[in-house]
């Protein structure tokens, strides 16, 4: 490369971060507390067993964020999430536990309950205009006084094993034959390579397409940075899980819950409107988006990810708890809110979301490992959510 194109390339890579600045701020931010963290606990956080163990204590936070995701950006909020994935759980418990129900009509009852509930919130929202927040206050506290009037205030389990898999299980070996030595799953490490070829080319296919319309806003430098760092990222992470047990069921449940979301929110008709419904309601309105439906449908979705969550929770503790779900809603909303969805609505994206809520999940790892108080532990996450939010306001502000 000539002097002279260096000298061209540099001013429109420097004009491409400042334009994306909080994105690229919010990757880095991610990577230096893993770093941090990975010092100071003496090398723990990246062993196997704890990766996996971040995993599986943090998967229900980005099942129930990604639905977040998208009350947030239509301008709403809810209040509700934890306690009602709580009650959900409970709702699991006794159909499995007191009433014999098989895992699998359990299941499915409660997803149906829980979109039930979640759309029951919305049409409120939606047909008499009460605030969200009023709606979800109350539903929380109905939730959690449900919950512990069904369980009685006692713990209910254990569950049966086929449905603590959903949340326990691993994906078996079916590439054992292939096995070298220190990989213990060769199905996770081909699988994650795989998933890294096909991100690679779907992200190379798509700058071609862009480039082909003169849409391509990238500089070829950082898009072929950002795409080494994600094969480096994807891969490493594949042998860390190859070097254990393998694939964790529910971390299958939630990247496939993430791609669907990314899918939703960037290529459909219905993500479009979410979006506009966010950024003005009334103009969406008068353009002809039933708006009033879309509210009843995105509460609706965020109520069948919040019985998930529950499920994968009660799952993961092999029993059905009168404390369930207590404090996860703030969680779920922080790692919103630090992955960059804006307070005023109409801004955020899937996969700022998913980093938000593993930013919360390293330091509350880091920080347990660390020996640090949970007192000290919530005063640092309202720190940085507020650092997070004030980083937002200020360059919507200054933009």
């Amino acid at each position: 490369m000539t002097d002279a194109t260096l000298s061209t390339a540099r001013p429109d890579i420097m004009r491409f971060v400042k334009a994306n600045i909080r994105d690229y701020a919010l990757l880095i931010s991610l990577l230096a507390i893993m770093v941090f963290f990975q010092f100071k606990t003496d090398g723990i956080l990246f062993t196997p067993l704890n990766m996996t163990n971040i995993i599986l204590q943090n998967s229900y936070i980005v099942i129930m964020a990604v639905g977040m995701l998208l009350i947030i950006v239509a301008g709403h909020i809810d209040l509700s999430v934890g306690f009602l994935s709580g009650f959900i759980g409970a709702i699991a418990g006794v159909m499995m536990v007191t009433w014999k129900f098989d895992p699998y009509t359990s299941f499915v009852a409660c997803i149906v309950v829980g979109t039930a509930i979640g759309a029951l919130q919305g049409f409120f929202v939606a047909r008499f205009r009460i605030p969200a927040f009023i709606v979800t206050l109350a539903g929380m506290l109905i939730y959690r006084g449900l919950m512990i009037a069904m369980l009685s205030g006692r713990n209910l389990g254990p569950f049966p094993e086929t449905f603590q898999a959903i949340s326990n299980g691993y994906v078996p070996d079916i590439l054992s034959f292939m096995a070298v030595g220190g990989i213990k799953n060769m199905f996770a490490l081909v699988t994650g390579v795989a998933v890294t070829g096909l991100i690679v080319w779907s992200n190379w296919r798509a700058r071609k397409l862009e480039e082909e319309h003169g849409m391509a806003e990238e500089p070829l430098q950082i898009f072929y940075v950002r795409n080494a760092l994600i094969a480096i990222a994807f891969i490493g992470f594949s042998w860390i899980m190859a070097s254990h047990r393998g694939l964790p069921n529910v971390m299958i449940t939630m990247f496939a819950l993430v791609a669907l979301f990314m899918f939703i929110t960037t290529r459909t008709t219905f993500g479009r409107r979410v979006y506009a419904m966010g950024g003005n309601e009334k103009a969406a309105k008068l353009s002809g988006i039933n708006t009033e439906r879309i509210t009843i449908m995105i509460f609706g979705i965020m109520g069948a990810l919040s019985a998930l969550a529950g499920l994968v929770y009660a799952a993961r503790l092999n029993s059905a708890q009168p404390k369930a779900g207590s404090g996860l809603e703030l969680d779920v909303i922080a790692a919103c809110f630090i992955g960059g969805a804006a307070v005023t609505g109409g801004v955020g994206k899937v996969t700022g979301v998913v980093i938000g809520a593993f930013i919360m999940g390293v330091m509350n790892n880091g920080m347990g490992i660390m020996g640090i108080g949970i007192d000290w532990q919530q005063v640092i996450k309202g720190a940085v959510l507020m650092l997070a939010v004030f980083l937002d306001v200020y360059f919507k502000n200054k933009g």
